[in-house]
């Protein structure tokens, strides 16, 4: 279950467009899921592996899963997308994760 003003970091290989049309599809997303975020930020890997704990939420490409797993113990919830422009890909792997409206 999500808790109003969780924080999202969506990151993509370069942390310019990828990660940008990403985060315009999460808020998309959390609007229509009726969540309200307290902070989306976008980035790239590099930046996103050492700040990731820092985040409730991590969304990234599937294939770049692993380079979270360290946050991931700390309790950071990470979702990969095997489409990380899909809003329904992108609710749904939210969902499975747990992270639905209050």
């Amino acid at each position: 279950m999500a808790k109003d003003n969780m924080s999202f970091m969506v990151c993509c290989a370069n942390g310019a467009g990828s990660s940008l049309m990403m985060k315009m599809t999460l808020e998309k997303t959390l609007k229509k899921m009726n969540i309200k975020p307290g902070k989306i930020h976008h980035c790239a890997l590099s930046e996103g592996k050492s700040a990731a704990s820092q985040y409730d939420v991590v969304l990234c490409a599937q294939n770049f899963l692993n380079m979270f797993a360290d946050a991931q113990k700390k309790g950071t919830t990470v979702v990969g997308l095997r489409n990380i422009m899909s809003m329904q890909e992108m609710e749904e792997k939210m969902t499975e994760a747990g992270i639905t409206a209050n």
